[in-house]
């Protein structure tokens, strides 16, 4: 990896004196990140590997390879950093790669993927417009979270990310289809294990979470504050090793179930492994797939599995020894880190196996060995105990409201101190990076002796807090106030009475149709969407709100959700609503939740009977684009339903796009005019009626308003 330029590979700091010194270096970060994600797909020799769902969770490696330069259009569209895409259709392909909810849970959709040639073509665009705006926009330092440098960071750390998580894909390709590559050596370095023991480490008082004014950027999760007692415990002094975790397989610990969670025992019968995802084992000799190529089994470097399998190696380890052995905690690796003055980027020299300045792959255990612990960074990022949550004092970062909170579930844990393949924030001693337990990443862990709970040196919110996201709750799923029937559900009842579904005639002749079909399309946080479950045999709810649609999401999984409203000054109310209460329990199974752009929309969402837009048109950026192009993703005599204030703002869409409320030629020019005058070409006025609805913002102060709904039928 000696070709790297020195730095590269670390986070930009934003802090410094000179703009265009700052210019120059995220130029070199951005080109550099850039063209080693590219140096990647370099491994793959044939197009066929792009297009092979090597992992099944996952997307195929063509996602990835267009996914992080859509990442960049879109963020600084989203923005208002540039004005104009590049490839609309693109960007919405590519746009969203979420890991699927749950091991059992496989993507078998067939996407329409683009020629690794045109992918290929659109990133070369892609990083000419960057590059430029790079090079002309402002900067002033230190950089914040609302400068255009923040989001070209944000790209950039992005792209790294997708560096190791597409990596661990590749790894799992046929040898057939990769190759070795002179920017990818592996160490070749491998014996003996050295034997495990565990070490004293001194508890304390500990603080965790970045300040805001910290030099090295960050993602959302890693800023607030959060404090812990950690009692005195025991470390693993090295990682826990192949030769170390072969014995557990050897004591056949896969087919024993009382090492197992339950959790583990369900994966365990689903893919009936029996040893690590990269360990090979043919006529009795072991091997593992590394990047390029299978090798003897290395016994001196560290295993790499995922969470349930490390959880229940600690289980036997424990029985082994008859003492409390488990996987550390967030706050006891915090605690170990401190054996390591320096933080990237500041270091001289990486103390560990990161930020790819030693080799493409993990190496012995005992090679970087501090205060008598190996690898307490690199090699392999290390599993936890503890479950992925904010900080107190935890905001999203309003342009990736999503990169954290679907992971707040509590099934997503974290993984500390990177890999060999970690750089830029990943490397950072505040990186928090987490994933199901199912999942693998090039993750092993070390183990502790400890009594102390780990519940008690973390708290996982079980209420929602967020003032916005608790507001739309109750919106949705909270009381009646003033005897004003709750919205989303009285607005589809009231519109359901005017339409006429038939399951014979909402299709063309050419189409034969049993299954009715809705769109939700704003759902926010899903009331509506279950409600037209109880009439429509399937319902796609669509929001741009990433963290809208978990809320919705985490309803129809856990069947609750819990968040806090209001009351005043500091002081709120605890609330709890359930499927079961609302009466949706049988028909959760028919709804589907995503993220998406009412104004861009994947081609996948069509064949409808109804669109449902509620709330949403005065709130585009240009509700004309969506009202010419909804009648393609309907069926004829299907119906499109628009519940609105009209209340037009100039910050959710600019006035030359509103559709009414102006004066056109000197006269009067409703919402209404305008709704009419844009979808007379292929829908037929049927009824308008009028909505009331109360937002609760605090126990004493509430917006009444009226909507007014529209209901226009497809000719």
């Amino acid at each position: 990896m000696h070709d790297i330029p020195p730095h590269a590979t670390r986070t930009v700091l934003l802090t410094g004196d000179d703009p265009e010194d700052k210019r120059q270096q995220l130029k070199l970060a951005f080109t550099h990140t850039w063209a080693l994600y590219e140096s990647l797909f370099d491994i793959i020799t044939q197009d066929e590997g792009y297009y092979l769902k090597a992992e099944p969770l996952r997307h195929p490696l063509i996602f990835y390879f267009g996914h992080t330069a859509t990442f960049y259009i879109n963020k600084l569209k989203l923005g208002k950093v540039i004005d104009q895409r590049i490839n609309p259709k693109f960007e919405s392909m590519f746009a969203i790669g979420v890991d699927e909810m749950s091991w059992d849970d496989l993507d078998d959709s067939h996407y329409d993927w683009p020629s690794v040639q045109d992918v290929k073509a659109y990133r070369d665009a892609v990083h000419a417009k960057v590059l430029q705006l790079i090079e002309t926009m402002p900067i002033t330092l230190p950089i914040e979270q609302d400068s255009p440098a923040w989001v070209i960071l944000m790209g950039i750390e992005h792209e790294r990310i997708h560096l190791e998580t597409s990596s661990v894909i590749i790894r799992q390709l046929p040898l057939t289809l990769v190759t070795p590559h002179p920017r990818w050596t592996a160490c070749t370095d491998t014996g003996s294990a050295p034997t495990n023991s565990l070490l004293s480490v001194s508890g304390g008082d500990l603080q965790l979470g970045k300040h805001t004014d910290a030099a090295t950027y960050g993602w959302d999760n890693e800023y607030g504050v959060q404090t812990c007692h950690i009692d005195d415990f025991h470390a693993s002094q090295f990682l826990v090793s192949n030769q170390e975790y072969l014995a557990f397989v050897e004591a056949e610990g896969y087919r024993h179930p009382r090492y197992w969670n339950e959790e583990g025992k369900a994966w365990l019968e689903f893919t009936q492994a029996t040893m690590p995802r990269f360990w090979r084992n043919r006529d009795g000799h072991w091997y593992q797939r590394n990047l390029t190529e299978e090798v003897p089994l290395p016994r001196n470097w560290p295993v790499e599995v995922n969470q349930l399998e490390a959880h229940a190696f600690c289980q036997w380890k424990a029985e082994q020894l008859q003492r409390p052995i488990r996987l550390p905690t967030e706050a006891e690796w915090y605690l170990l880190r401190q054996n390591i003055a320096q933080d990237s980027p500041h270091w001289d020299e990486p103390p560990g196996n990161i930020e790819l300045s030693y080799y493409a792959s993990s190496c012995p255990v005992d090679r970087f060995v501090h205060e008598g612990f190996g690898d307490i960074v690199g090699n392999v990022w290390q599993w936890t105990e503890t479950a992925i949550d904010g900080f107190q004092g935890f905001a999203v970062h309003p342009l990736y409201d999503d990169f954290s909170t679907p992971t707040f579930d509590g099934k997503h844990n974290l993984i500390k101190g990177g890999s060999w393949i970690s750089t830029g924030n990943e490397s950072i001693q505040a990186s928090r990076y987490a994933f199901r337990r199912h999942f693998y990443q090039h993750a092993g862990f070390r183990y502790v002796e400890s009594q102390q709970d780990p519940s008690t040196m973390t708290r996982l919110n079980v209420y929602e807090t967020d003032e916005l996201i608790s507001q739309y709750l109750e919106f949705h799923y909270g009381a009646e106030y003033f005897h004003v029937p709750n919205f989303c559900q009285h607005a589809v009842q009231q519109c359901l009475q005017e339409l006429s579904l038939s399951r014979n005639n909402t299709h063309n002749a050419s189409h034969t149709h049993s299954t009715m079909k809705a769109l939700d399309i704003g759902c926010s946080v899903g009331r509506a969407t279950l409600e037209l479950a109880k009439t429509f045999d399937h319902v796609d709810g669509i929001d741009f709100s990433a963290r809208f649609i978990q809320q919705a999401y985490s309803l129809i999984e856990q069947g609750e959700k819990r968040y806090t409203i209001k009351t005043e000054g500091d002081l709120v109310e605890f609330k709890s609503v359930t499927l079961q209460a609302l009466g949706y329990q049988d028909v959760a199974n028919k709804v589907y939740f995503a993220q998406g752009d009412a104004c861009n929309l994947k081609p996948q969402f069509t064949d409808y009977d109804l669109v449902y837009a509620s709330n949403l048109i005065d709130r585009l950026a240009d509700p004309k684009q969506f009202l010419t192009t909804i009648h393609q993703r309907i069926n004829s005599g299907g119906y499109l339903v628009i519940a609105s204030p009209y209340t037009w703002l100039e910050e959710y869409t600019a006035k030359q796009h509103w559709l009414g409320g102006i004066k056109v030629n000197g006269e009067n020019f409703t919402t209404l005019d305008g709704l009419t005058e844009t979808l007379i070409p292929h829908f037929e006025l049927i009824a308008v009626k009028e909505i009331p609805f109360v937002i609760r913002e605090t126990k004493r102060k509430f917006q009444h308003t009226v909507s007014e709904m529209t209901i226009w039928r497809k000719r």
